[in-house]
């Protein structure tokens, strides 16, 4: 029977495992930690469940939404996740992406419609800065991304930004209906412990491995050692960063991470109804707000808030830069035969929960 190692437990090392038994490989699971499900494993904290940032579900695929569905029950938000930035300058939050519609309610709007007249389409932009700039002008850039987007990666441009096709939301200036996700299915699970029993459910038939690092990586040879001991597989499945599992053959790739702050505050509610995120594109250190009680509908006379300020203290998101994609790229185009890199950490790609489901089902129909 072909042996397949996954080498890593979160969401993307879980489903790989789930579709492989499935298929009837004999598949280990190897993770350093000790649980499954990485950084959508639902924690407490005052009695409140939250996770690390975020881990809000979102595709523009049935087939993507039902595949999870069937495993966890899935809540729907048929109005989609709203998303505010707070503009210190208008002393005012505003929904992101852009609405035409509030450009109207602007203190300076006639200077912003002004701007428009000048602005050919992003169409050529060759950065983050002039994408913004040829789309909407300079007013919204400042109000809206300049400061957000330096915060985020903790850069003096953004200029520096030359891959910046997840911008933002898939729109500069949304028109319909408010909010961001209106036009993708969006949800979240309705147990109290969120995603968590998908994991156990997709690792049943796998030999899981907890609180077991890997010393090192020969995937040449498709083996590693462990405890002292060479295993060798005749599959690799990584969710790990390339850099790790490469040696640091090509030098390291940049993270940006996230140092998160637990907030609880003395009533029911904070955010307005719809409303999942708050964003903050002023001088302030964080970049977002979350409040988990939108995710996970409980009663509670008091609510949990997640606050968010950029760190490299961990490695949660890749960098958009043309020269940290091409050398992930030397890392991928290394992989040997039999070896795969998948997920947000083994793509060096910004997706989320759908993003990996779908990765998973196109990939592991072909085995």
């Amino acid at each position: 029977m072909t042996k397949i190692l996954v080498i890593g437990g979160g969401f993307a090392g879980c489903i790989a495992s789930h579709m492989l038994t499935d298929k009837g490989y004999d598949v280990t699971l190897i993770e350093k930690g000790p649980v499954l499900g990485g950084g959508c494993r639902t924690l407490v904290y005052g009695g409140h469940p939250y996770t690390i940032g975020p881990r809000h579900f979102l595709t523009k695929k049935e087939e993507v939404f039902e595949f999870l569905n069937q495993h966890i029950p899935m809540r729907r938000y048929p109005d989609g996740h709203e998303f505010l930035t707070y503009i210190e300058k208008d002393q005012s939050f505003w929904h992101f992406p852009i609405h035409r519609d509030e450009v109207e309610e602007m203190p300076d709007r006639e200077k912003i419609l002004e701007e428009f007249k000048d602005c050919p389409g992003p169409e050529g932009a060759k950065n983050l800065e002039e994408y913004w700039l040829m789309s909407v002008g300079p007013t919204l850039y400042g109000k809206f991304v300049e400061s957000y987007s330096k915060k985020m990666w903790q850069i003096d441009s953004n200029t520096e930004i030359t891959d910046f096709g997840f911008t933002p939301k898939g729109v500069a200036i949304k028109t319909g209906p408010k909010g961001a996700w209106t036009e993708a299915i969006s949800g979240y699970p309705k147990a109290m412990n969120g995603y968590d029993d998908y994991f156990d459910i997709s690792t049943r038939n796998t030999k899981v491995h907890l609180n077991t690092p890997i010393e090192e990586y020969d995937v040449e040879n498709r083996r590693v050692k462990v405890a002292g001991e060479w295993h060798t597989y005749d599959i690799i499945i990584s969710t790990i960063f390339p850099e790790v599992l490469m040696n640091n053959a090509f030098g390291p790739l940049r993270w940006m991470g996230r140092d998160f702050f637990k907030i609880v505050l003395p009533v029911k509610k904070v955010f307005p109804e719809n409303v999942y995120f708050l964003y903050y594109a002023n001088q302030e250190p964080f970049t977002r707000i979350v409040e988990y009680k939108n995710f996970y509908h409980y009663d509670s006379p008091t609510t949990l808030l997640g606050l968010e300020i950029p760190s490299f203290n961990n490695k949660y998101y890749p960098f958009p830069m043309k020269a940290d994609q091409d050398r992930a790229q030397q890392y991928f185009d290394a992989l040997p035969k039999d070896v795969y890199s998948i997920g947000r950490a083994g793509t060096y790609r910004y997706i989320d929960v759908g993003n990996i489901i779908e990765q998973a089902l196109e990939m592991f129909r072909s085995f």
